[in-house]
């Protein structure tokens, strides 16, 4: 085996950025954050150590989510291979790879790059992820990069781990520190209006195992990671978040499907 990608993915836009590294990199296995881990080679060990390991994942309120930094805890770890990163974001990278720099760090591990990767935002609270043709032009210029940057990591080059301006770091990471605490409990604004019909399919897309069904209604248990997979992938837009949703646009990345969500996500919300 070459290269691990290991994602985490709420409405795909994580997905679909570790399959376009894969398929440019080549030789390439992805793996759920999410999931347990898959055995090694147990006759083979050295044979299951990569070349190279990725980290994909969303930016959450300006820095590392909750889930990313308790997956990098029990992350297999390997000193000798090159890592390198993706922060999904909607153009507010801010300081979270420095930040996966310095977690990594702690670690003993080295990350030798690290990329800015943009796309439609998915955080409906603050409105719908814009026209159509420019969510299109905007996955185009971002699929163009990643094949930029995949041929260094092919390499294995260095390269500086990117950043937002000096004010993100300064604003938006004295926002994530204040705000980190809490994200867990900021489930308390989802709601449902009498569109729910009691599907489930929130409770399957939910990487936290954050969501039960109580009276047929879907009820959030305060381990949020305000992915808002919940929201974006309920089919009949029932799920609410705040007193404006009703009146945005749902996203999720284009190519993926419901399908590949589910089947990314905890096994115990599989059954």
């Amino acid at each position: 085996m070459k290269t691990i990608i290991y994602y985490y993915t709420g409405t795909g836009n994580s997905l679909w950025t570790a399959r376009q590294f894969a398929a440019e990199i080549g030789d390439t296995e992805l793996r759920s954050m999410v999931q347990p881990d898959q055995p090694a080679n147990e006759t083979n060990a050295a044979a299951a150590v990569p070349d190279i390991v990725g980290i994909v994942f969303p930016v959450h309120m300006w820095g590392i989510p909750h889930l990313v930094l308790e997956f990098l805890k029990k992350m297999e770890k390997h000193p000798s291979c090159y890592y390198f990163a993706a922060g999904v974001n909607a153009g507010q990278v801010s300081r979270t790879l420095v930040q996966l720099k310095k977690v990594l760090a702690s670690y003993g591990l080295t990350l030798s790059s690290a990329f800015d990767i943009v796309l439609p935002s998915n955080y409906i609270p603050w409105g719908g992820p814009g026209p159509v043709e420019r969510q299109q032009a905007l996955i185009k210029i971002t699929g163009d990069k990643i094949k930029q940057v995949a041929a260094m990591i092919k390499m294995k080059e260095k390269y500086p781990v990117e950043k937002g301006p000096l004010w993100q770091r300064i604003i938006f990471t004295a926002l994530y520190k204040m705000t980190f605490g809490i994200i867990p409990k900021m489930d308390r604004d989802f709601w449902v209006d009498e569109k729910c019909n009691s599907c489930g399919i929130c409770i399957k897309v939910c990487p936290a195992r954050n969501i039960v069904l109580q009276g047929e209604k879907p009820v959030w248990l305060h381990r949020c990671e305000q992915c808002l997979s919940c929201i974006q992938w309920c089919p009949r837009q029932s799920i609410q978040y705040g007193k404006k949703t009703p009146g945005y646009e749902r996203y999720h990345h284009p190519e993926i499907k419901l399908n590949d969500i589910i089947d990314t996500s905890p096994i115990e919300n599989q059954l």
